[in-house]
């Protein structure tokens, strides 16, 4: 097989790549450097019309590597190749590097943003649950991400990372400094971010899960005197701190990329779009047309003027941590099938509300789905999700208006209602496509929002 067939075969595997659902050929390979057997490597795949840029770090032996057999690449020139990430000896080179090593490539540089000490004596430790990106453990000193598709221009996670850093905000993971090449086109291409690691972090989806089973299992189901401020599944403190947190991070985000005036018509009509493109993918949206339709239509209705600014586009529990000095934020890219000039767009700061509400509901549901054997049983547990999830949004809301220090107003709520129900609508459309066995979940909430509007 040629360097490029057996690359094809790597990446039809990974986990990382995006093209696996249709065919796909290498087409060529950019070869960069870093230290003798260690090299990142911009691979370019072409899949009919369309040409993608994914970074293949390598590391490269005479011999073969037992300890890397699972990473295993291929062999050519010569030599045996592995996925470097899996790799500690090369994976080191990236972090001296970071600390001020030359590297042998001078298209490629390693830019500090802050002035950390990094603990170079720390070896690496990949981290198995992230699908579009790699990320890796230095000890408990920093934490490297390498991303995998690659877009010319600035990358969001680093660009929101670097602003918020250098305010310093305490509410993410401070970044320490970033990778970049510059192509031969004279674009340049961010290959990799490091940043602060969280010690004592928690994650908040798990955290709410944790809640969302302690209120089940520990309220009496059946007794309506029950309140979930009273049971051991209280979250309400936690999901107020985690309003305050995002609304002190929308505060520090308008300063440093400005506002722009949102055009809430054109809004209304970017969400009906996509309401009736879903329709053609999931036909039980159909029976909702039209409160879901005049939910979004009352954007257009709003007179106060409201504004876009720079946002996470992504937000939901699981890019939140709770450490013992508060909530942190992690993840800015936005939605990964989005291009990258849509991510930074600016957008209105209630869809992170919005997509952390629906993150609540989530986490209900999804406890909720495994408890309830007879009809009643399951009603009591719909009831209590239902207890669960509106508690903790209304503390959430009130955590996010104290920290701005104005209350919600009834124009906002309008437009939180819209975006609610717009990120319900992408959720039916994502579930029925990866996990039609989850998509009770939104529909059921998009119904109960249908049925609110008058």
């Amino acid at each position: 097989m040629t360097p490029e067939e057996q690359l094809a075969s790597y990446l039809s595997g990974a986990r990382w790549f995006g093209g696996k659902s249709r065919p796909f050929e290498v087409a060529g390979m950019t070869v960069i450097e870093l230290a003798p057997g260690v090299s990142t490597n911009l691979v370019t795949v072409s899949s009919g019309d369309s040409e993608d840029v994914y970074q293949v770090p390598l590391s490269s032996y005479d011999e073969p590597q037992e300890r890397l057999a699972h990473a295993r690449v291929g062999a050519w020139d010569d030599r045996h190749h592995y996925d470097a990430v899996h790799d500690r000896d090369a994976m080191h080179v990236w972090l001296r590097a970071f600390a001020g090593e030359a590297v042998a490539d001078a298209r490629v540089s390693f830019r500090r943003t802050d002035d950390h000490a990094l603990d170079t004596s720390t070896h690496s430790t990949l981290y198995s649950g992230e699908q579009s990106n790699s990320s890796l453990a230095f000890g408990e000193d920093s934490l490297l991400k390498i991303f995998r598709r690659l877009t010319p221009g600035l990358n969001p996670d680093i660009e929101i990372h670097e602003a918020l850093t250098r305010a310093g905000n305490p509410h993410i993971a401070a970044l320490h400094g970033y990778a970049a090449i510059t192509t031969a086109a004279g674009d340049e291409l961010q290959l990799a971010m490091l940043q602060q690691f969280l010690r004592t972090a928690s994650d908040g989806w798990e955290l709410a899960l944790a809640s969302a089973r302690n209120l089940f299992t520990q309220a009496d189901l059946h007794a309506e005197t029950v309140h979930v401020e009273e049971a051991g599944g209280d979250f309400a403190a936690e999901a107020h701190r985690l309003g305050a947190t995002l609304a002190e991070v929308h505060g520090v985000l308008a300063e440093a990329f400005g506002t722009s005036p949102l055009d809430l018509g054109e809004v209304a009509r970017t969400m009906g779009r996509r309401f009736h493109e879903a329709v053609e993918i999931v036909p039980e949206l159909a029976g909702l047309k039209d409160g879901l339709l005049a939910e979004f239509a009352a954007l257009a209705g709003v007179t106060d003027p409201e504004s876009a600014q720079r946002v996470h586009g992504d937000l939901h529990l699981g890019q939140t941590l709770r450490t013992s000095v508060g909530w942190k934020l992690v993840d800015f890219e936005g939605e990964p099938v989005k291009d990258l000039a849509e991510r930074r767009l600016p957008d209105s700061p209630w869809r992170d509300v919005a997509g952390m509400i629906r993150s609540f509901d989530y986490a209900a549901a999804t406890v909720a789905r495994d408890l309830g054997s007879t009809s009643d049983e399951a009603a009591q547990v719909s009831y209590r999700s239902g207890e669960w999830t509106a508690h903790n949004t209304q503390a959430f809301l009130s955590g996010y208006a104290e920290q701005r220090q104005r209350p919600i107003s009834a124009a906002e709520q309008v437009l939180l209602a819209a975006y609610v129900a717009d990120k319900a609508v992408y959720e039916a459309t994502y579930e029925a496509r990866n996990r039609p066995g989850w998509l009770a979940i939104p529909l059921t909430a998009l119904t109960a929002l249908g049925q609110a509007r008058p």
